[in-house]
């Protein structure tokens, strides 16, 4: 049977990198100090602790395994902890017999997890990596549970149409994992009704449809505060109504005076705009590289420049953006949060913010720039390419001389040859690039917002769900044949062995040894040995981010609320993609990362806020959208809304610039009656779904409930009788009367009845 174990700690005993032989002692004497320090650690805090050799050179493995009374002493204290906080909890001095009540899976990792990384002050060990006492901790893990795993899976696809239910997600992998596939669950299902109100709005409809975007703006608020409700309800469910009380310390936080953390915090706004400005002008200029320089161009390999602004892309903005990660990541631990969630709240907004100018940029330009301005951009750059005389031009065209010099004559000649056609009445010329203003103009494309939407929701999506799927298997592969292991495409997570250990050595029998014995032996060393396998297979993986899962759902939100105006469909695509990510997310979990930690949230913590701000932003755009490119005539075109051109004049002599202050009006008014709109729906929804409810009950009820045990463990159970207190009432009332006949003689109705009869 392979051993239980609770938590593996990588241990890096050396640095990776060739060191001189006195740095090699100094290196293996202080790992050698810092591992038996571990064992020392985990050993006082009553933990069993083995250590083993990892796949990776100097990597060791320290396997912990929690017994079972020191698990009773850690449920016994959080007991005690969740009381003194407020959380719901029954029988907080009473001891818990864990064999007749065994604990989730979900719940004794995170305990023994707490207990290894929180501080000592607040009664772990401390024993966390980052933490600058135990620099040479990598991670910490937990180990599937691949009988689960396979049954979650095989529940996935058994189920074709339907939601696989999510009581045992909690169990497994805990509340934060649970609480986002119940958000997935819970916004896919919404997305039925806008999905099949875009189809009608884009078959029946004139695009940019008023109606249609009110319908959406009001579904989205609707779907934000619903959820707000939702997750209350499950909080309480779950009992982690406020289990932010509760969380630990981060092992890296030291205490600073108030007004540091908030100068610290301060000081992470200046950087943000600084590569916020750097990213925006990138995409701008890639965006007017695109949009316009291309399409100018008619020289040698014009078919291929169109692949140009996607290079750029490719480029220059995943770099700069893992710059900035690389600076979040450290103006969020400098500014010292006492909390993880905290941390990974502040670093949430940080990373997201920079993603979403990534992500919505591009179609806001092509919006409010390209469609209303694109004639008098297109202009310009022509007047900037072609007949403003600059250094700059001057270099650059010596340089383009230079180069197509180089070329074949017979690639260059038909641009750079003029043919005199006089004898036929006239003569033409062909350059590199179209000078010809009327020509140009004609290059606009009028549906480059629906190709767009396309793209961002169609064909990127299909792109992350291969990046999330496919490609690893294909790095597994390309890893395995680096390591010379073989082509392997088998999943690490899903107990597939790997190409090590697979020979069986020779082992010699001694007399006095029984062949079961010997039987027994070789049985337990091949179980362990596959069991380490597994191990090192799992170590292997990449941790588990949740974040990337809500990024990626709150980005597609995003594209629905704030541009499915353009295109109706937008919705349904991302239908059918989240259709997908459900099972594509629990086979990710189970096959392509490691376990993840569990742990107790009520919230989805920042991402709300987020959602809330891309629904007031969505009631500014759809507004500015509708009144810029909906039809002025009330006739339907031909065709569907993809091949619609823009209409964004209503009479000849209006002119662009009015039309965009005037939608800029609009958009304003727009966010003022999203604030009406919002309260009322929060006010209704909170009056039917929340109130009267049994989760309302139950929130109300959880802390008398709480402190009456908590009175009855002492021996007063009788404190809160209602019977008895008014039995108390009356025995105190007969003694009285006996003390004093004060008390006995009412003269009232005397004076009122004689007050009637003198009437």
């Amino acid at each position: 049977m392979a051993p239980q174990v609770d938590l593996v700690l990588i241990f890096r005993s050396s640095p990776g990198k060739v060191l001189s032989k006195p740095q090699a002692r100094e290196n293996a004497r202080q790992a050698a100090q810092q591992y038996t320090r571990l064992l020392e650690v985990f050993k006082n805090g009553r933990l069993h602790v083995v250590g083993k050799r990892g796949e990776k050179e100097g990597q060791l493995l320290v396997l912990v395994h929690c017994p079972q009374s020191t698990l009773t002493r850690l449920v016994r204290r959080e007991r005690y902890s969740d009381f003194l906080c407020g959380l719901p909890t029954t029988n907080p001095t009473g001891t818990r017999d864990l064999n007749e009540e065994p604990l989730s899976a979900a719940d004794r990792l995170r305990l023994v997890h707490t207990y290894v990384t929180s501080t000592p002050a607040d009664g772990g060990l401390g024993v966390a990596p980052g933490s600058s006492s135990w620099d040479r901790i990598e991670s910490v893990m937990v180990l599937h549970d691949h009988t689960f795993n396979e049954s979650w899976i095989r529940a996935w696809t058994t189920r074709q149409l339907g939601f696989v239910k999510f009581d045992k997600i909690r169990e497994q992998f805990g509340e934060a994992v649970a609480l986002y596939f119940h958000f997935l669950s819970f916004y896919t299902k919404h997305l039925l009704f806008i999905s099949a109100v875009g189809v009608l709005f884009y078959l029946l409809a004139l695009p940019y449809s008023t109606l249609y975007s009110s319908i959406l703006l009001l579904w989205s608020v609707t779907f934000v505060e619903w959820w707000r409700i939702k997750q209350r309800v499950l909080s309480v469910r779950w009992g982690t109504k406020g289990s932010f009380r509760v969380e630990k310390r981060r092992a890296q936080y030291v205490p600073l005076a108030w007004w540091r953390k908030d100068l610290r915090l301060l000081a992470s706004l200046p950087v943000f705009l600084l590569f916020a400005s750097v990213l925006a002008t990138i995409l701008t200029g890639i965006f007017v590289f695109e949009a316009f320089v291309t399409h100018l161009y008619t020289g040698p390999g014009h078919r291929f420049i169109g692949f140009s602004p996607t290079i750029l892309f490719v480029a220059l903005v995943p770099r700069v953006l893992a710059i900035y990660h690389s600076y979040a990541v450290r103006l969020t631990n400098w500014e010292n949060h006492g909390h993880q969630s905290t941390h990974d709240g502040s670093l949430t907004v940080k990373t997201f913010s920079l993603s979403a100018i990534v992500a919505y940029l591009g179609i806001a330009l092509s919006a409010f720039i390209y469609v209303p301005f694109g004639e008098e951009v297109m202009a310009s750059v022509q007047h900037y390419l072609f007949y403003r005389h600059t250094p700059l031009h001057a270099t650059a065209r010596i340089w383009l001389s230079s180069v197509f010099s180089a070329l074949p004559l017979n690639v260059t000649a038909p641009f750079n040859a003029t043919v005199d056609t006089k004898g036929s009445g006239g003569g033409s010329s062909r350059t590199f690039w179209e000078k010809d203003t009327s020509n140009a103009r004609g290059k606009l494309s009028s549906t480059r917002l629906q190709d767009q939407m396309f793209a961002f929701t169609v064909t990127n999506q299909v792109i992350g769900t291969f990046t999330e799927i496919g490609l690893p298997f294909i790095l597994r592969a390309v890893e395995s044949l680096r390591s010379g292991k073989g082509l392997s495409l088998a999943a690490p997570a899903a107990g597939a062995n790997g190409g090590n250990g697979n020979g069986k050595k020779k082992r010699v029998m001694f007399e006095d040894q029984t062949a079961e014995a010997e039987a027994e032996r070789l049985a337990n060393q091949e179980e362990e040995r596959e069991f380490l396998d597994r191990v090192n297979r799992e170590v292997a993986l990449p941790d588990y981010d949740l974040f990337s899962d809500y990024s990626e759902m709150v980005t597609q939100f995003g594209y629905v609320t704030l541009w499915s105006t353009i295109w109706p469909l937008a919705p349904v695509m991302a239908l059918v993609n989240n259709w997908l990510e459900l099972r594509g997310d629990a086979f990710k979990i189970t096959v392509h990362v490691r376990r993840p930690i569990p742990t107790r949230t009520d919230t989805i913590g920042p991402w709300l806020d987020t959602l809330t701000f891309l629904t007031w932003l969505g009631a500014l755009t759809n507004s500015a959208l509708v009144y810029l490119f909906r039809p002025r005539d009330h006739c339907k075109p031909v065709g569907t809304t993809l091949s619609h051109a823009h209409r964004h004049l209503s009479t000849p002599s209006a002119s662009t610039e009015e039309y965009l202050m005037s939608a800029l009006l609009i958009a304003l008014a727009a966010s003022h009656g999203y604030m009406l709109l919002r309260m009322l729906v929060r006010h209704t929804l909170e009056r039917v779904l929340w109130r009267g409810s049994t989760e309302e009950r139950e929130a109300e009820r959880v802390e008398t409930v709480v402190k009456e045990q908590y009175l009855r463990s002492l021996g007063v159970a009788d404190v809160v009788s209602a019977e008895d207190n008014a039995a108390e009432v009356g025995s105190e009332g007969s003694s009285e009367g006996k003390a004093s006949a004060f008390w006995s003689h009412d003269e009232g109705l005397d004076e009122l009845t004689r007050g009637t009869k003198d009437a």
